[in-house]
């Protein structure tokens, strides 16, 4: 029996081991760690038959692996998977793994560094209230290698779409992935200590909507429009200025005027529609109306899928208000443009919770919106003393470090009475690893908190 090795035990690595096992392989998963979610994981791999090997570190061994599947968090230039590249066995991402499935399927793929899970969410919503099975996967609710898996089950209605949001992480170890459509949300500096340059980002990103038979742009991303029709003479263009703006052809892209998202010169919802708030999200909202017309989708199910949209957890969420102060989630926001772009879009005056594991990138922009809207800033998390001296290099001292989410939700009610805040929010512009194990349980400590003693 053929033997696959799958590196790295989250729920893409499970995935990926279930789907080859299901496949005919035999499967080894291994992770460096031993932390008790991987022992349960472990003990549960076991009883399916499938081995995993805990607190070791992955060599490559021709003799034993025939195929090495990787999980989107572990680094695709690893030396170990380098040297299995040179030894000549395949190598493919989770993703990459589940497209060989899946590729029968029309996809729409979205990336980005912002934006890309709000617009992924409202494209999946769109197409699921067409009555299409469409499920959001990637970096969003299932793995794709669940979704494959799932497509193999016997008595499985088929998918009519996968709509997969796609890290930079997801698209270099998956070459292959061609989307029916693929959207480009927004392009600005991140995950350079995985990447090392801008050059090499923007590339990996390149790729995917390289080989999309669609392509949709957002044309008020300042980097995207810089590049402009000249390097992606056949894409659609998106913006919230007007027909006027639009790069291209306005009539194959989307743009918002007098208060309409319009869609290929048709109008198809009012923006009033969506309960998102902030140009960006309006932005989000003409790259998912003009997915799903491209996908033929028809006018009367966006615009009932766009009105019935809840919003996304940890993405500008409102958890509650207390004494006329609302208190927003916007843990997603895990770099300086998002946090800057959920500062700017909701009302002051803000108590801002911000720090965690900082990353490398540029605050300028967020430190200014800062100084225009925030009455104060808490600080927790290892990024506080680093935070609070660049606060004080730009002249404001309304800052408090707080260390952790408890002191940050009691003090942000305190000084949100007085100083008659407007807004409570979480954006803290910071990757969670220092104190949480995603931004997710960041979040949802910070909804636990609000609901806890603000609502009791």
């Amino acid at each position: 029996m053929a033997r696959a090795f799958v590196i790295g035990l989250g729920r893409s690595g499970v995935a990926a081991a279930r789907l080859l096992q299901r496949q005919g392989w035999q499967v080894t998963v291994s992770d460096s760690g031993t932390a008790d979610a991987l022992k349960q994981a472990q003990q549960q791999l076991a009883a399916e038959g499938i081995t995993v090997e805990l607190g070791q570190r992955f060599q490559p061994d021709p003799q034993q692996m025939q195929r090495i599947v990787v999980s989107p968090g572990v680094p695709w230039d690893l030396p170990e998977l380098q040297q299995a590249r040179a030894l000549g066995i395949e190598t493919w991402g989770e993703v990459e793994l589940a497209w060989q499935t899946l590729s029968a399927v029309p996809w729409v793929a979205i990336t980005g560094t912002n934006g890309k899970t709000t617009t992924t969410a409202l494209i999946a919503a769109i197409f699921q209230t067409a009555g299409l099975k469409a499920p959001a996967c990637g970096n969003i609710g299932y793995a794709v290698g669940e979704v494959a898996l799932q497509s193999l089950t016997p008595d499985t209605a088929p998918l009519d779409w996968v709509i997969a949001e796609l890290s930079s992480y997801q698209i270099e170890s998956s070459p292959s992935v061609a989307p029916r459509i693929g959207v480009w949300t927004t392009f600005t500096p991140d995950h350079l200590s995985r990447h090392y340059t801008l050059e090499n980002y923007y590339g990996i990103k390149a790729h995917l909507l390289k080989q999309s038979q669609h392509r949709i742009f957002n044309g008020d991303d300042s980097y995207l429009r810089q590049v402009g029709p000249q390097q992606w003479p056949q894409a659609c263009w998106t913006s919230v200025s007007g027909r006027a703006t639009v790069l291209g052809n306005p009539d194959q892209g989307a743009y918002i005027e007098n208060g309409w998202a319009i869609a290929q010169g048709d109008p198809i919802v009012p923006v009033s529609a969506l309960r998102m708030v902030g140009p960006h999200n309006q932005q989000n909202l003409l790259m998912a109306v003009l997915a799903a017309r491209l996908a033929g989708i028809e006018k009367d199910a966006i615009a009932e899928a766009i009105r019935c949209f809840p919003g996304v957890p940890h993405r500008l969420e409102h958890i509650c208000t207390w004494q006329g102060i609302q208190f927003i989630n916007d843990s997603k926001a895990t770099n300086y443009d998002a946090a800057q772009v959920g500062l700017a879009a909701v009302e002051a005056p803000v108590i801002l919770i911000a720090g965690g594991e900082a990353k490398a990138g540029d605050d300028t922009s967020w430190l200014t919106t800062i100084q225009a809207k925030a009455a104060a800033v808490l600080l927790i998390g290892s990024a506080a003393p680093t935070f609070a001296q660049r606060l004080q290099e730009v002249g404001y001292s309304a800052y408090e470090i707080v260390e952790t989410m408890d002191r940050a939700v009691v003090r942000g009610a305190e000084l949100g009475q007085q100083l008659g805040a407007a807004v409570v929010l979480l954006s803290p512009a910071c990757a969670s690893f220092d104190q949480y194990p995603n931004f997710e349980q960041r979040g949802d400590h910070f909804r636990q908190l609000c609901l806890e003693h603000l609502t009791a």
